[in-house]
């Protein structure tokens, strides 16, 4: 039991460094920072996300969690490809200002949700039970 404990707070760590960072390297992106070339920013988000997924498998196999059954964790999981789809978006793909906001609200939104999917155990937590 203390291994999951310990996991979980490694995975909300991870999550909220991994949220910080996302919204600090858009805000660079927007200001054209010379900060986003250092290259502690090009790899510290692989290697908090790296952790992220590794610790958020752990609990999975130590819950004895699958994901075809516990529909909230697929969603999680889907909701998951579609932020990183939005970040990269957000942060390097998107041709224009407008395309990079647009991506970045949407990301944060999908985030937020993941997170509330991960506190309420439901696929759809902003309704009530």
């Amino acid at each position: 039991m203390n291994s999951y404990i310990g996991l979980k707070h490694l995975h909300m760590t991870c999550v909220a460094l991994s949220g910080s960072l996302f919204v600090l390297r858009f805000i660079w992106r927007l200001q054209a920072s010379a900060l986003l070339q250092k290259k502690w920013v090009r790899i510290a988000p692989h290697v908090i996300d790296t952790c992220l997924l590794v610790s958020a498998i752990s609990l999975a196999f130590i819950a004895g969690i699958n994901p075809l059954v516990q529909t909230w964790l697929a969603a999680k999981i889907i909701a998951l490809v579609l932020y990183i789809v939005l970040g990269t978006f957000a942060i390097k793909r998107a041709k224009n200002t407008s395309g990079q906001i647009i991506s970045f609200i949407l990301a944060c939104m999908v985030f937020t949700y993941i997170i509330l999917v991960a506190i309420s155990k439901q696929v759809l937590p902003f309704l009530p039970y």
